[in-house]
């Protein structure tokens, strides 16, 4: 059973009232504590997606096309999460609330916070723009996430400034000698790697964020390798 199909059928035992959407969610969810911890992440996830969508006033085709897209949701799931997009849009719990459940429930896991904030940063620029209010949203988010100031710069590096300097998707200073590139190289793929993620107890639907990232990684790897002949 995936994720969507699991917040599917608890859908109906949560009200279309407009608070505590998360909480009343996972109440409702019968399962392990892992299970209930993957519907916490989804459900935090989804609400975060549709509020930072609409942060710029409005919400864009492109945008829940991205969301849809990005988060592999299968065709058959695609009425659930339309829902539940449309329930964290008026849930009254700011996005914050919602950024701290992340942030908390992957406290150890800088890497998975890392991974949804780059994907909220797709969500936003789906329209073709990042609007200032969607990068004020992101500066915060990335901040109750504890994302560090030179991660939030890498990721944010991505949209709208010098998106193919392999230096910076590393992370790194390119003074940095050939045995520290090698060691971060493979240290992100270490943290990347889509296994170590379900390991993790993210959601199999999310890692889809992973895979694309390690794509870019080897991509900045093999241009900097290339370029001095490692």
């Amino acid at each position: 059973m995936t994720i969507w199909s699991r917040i599917a059928q608890v859908l109906q035992a949560v009200g279309a009232g407009s608070a505590g959407l998360l909480d009343r969610l996972v109440a409702a969810v019968l399962g392990t504590s892992e299970q209930r911890r993957g519907v916490a992440f989804t459900v935090a996830v989804v609400a975060l997606s549709a509020k930072m969508a609409r942060v710029d006033g409005k919400v864009t085709n492109d945008e829940v096309a991205a969301f849809r897209r990005y988060f592999s949701v299968a065709p058959g799931e695609e009425p659930s999460v339309r829902r539940l997009f449309a329930l964290a849009q008026a849930d009254i719990a700011g996005y914050e609330t919602y950024a701290r459940r992340i942030g908390a429930l992957f406290a150890d896991e800088p890497t998975v916070r890392e991974d949804v904030l780059e994907g909220l940063f797709l969500i936003a620029a789906a329209d073709g723009w990042l609007h200032e209010s969607e990068l004020v949203f992101l500066e915060r988010v990335s901040e109750l996430f504890q994302v560090s100031p030179t991660a939030f710069r890498r990721i944010k590096a991505h949209f709208v400034q010098d998106p193919d300097d392999p230096y910076v998707v590393l992370g790194i200073s390119p003074d940095a000698d050939p045995v520290t590139l090698k060691a971060r190289h493979r240290e992100l793929v270490r943290s990347l790697h889509p296994d170590m993620l379900i390991a993790r107890g993210v959601p199999a639907e999310f890692v889809r964020i992973a895979n694309d990232r390690l794509a870019v990684v080897n991509a900045a790897w093999a241009q900097i390798s290339t370029e001095r002949g490692l």
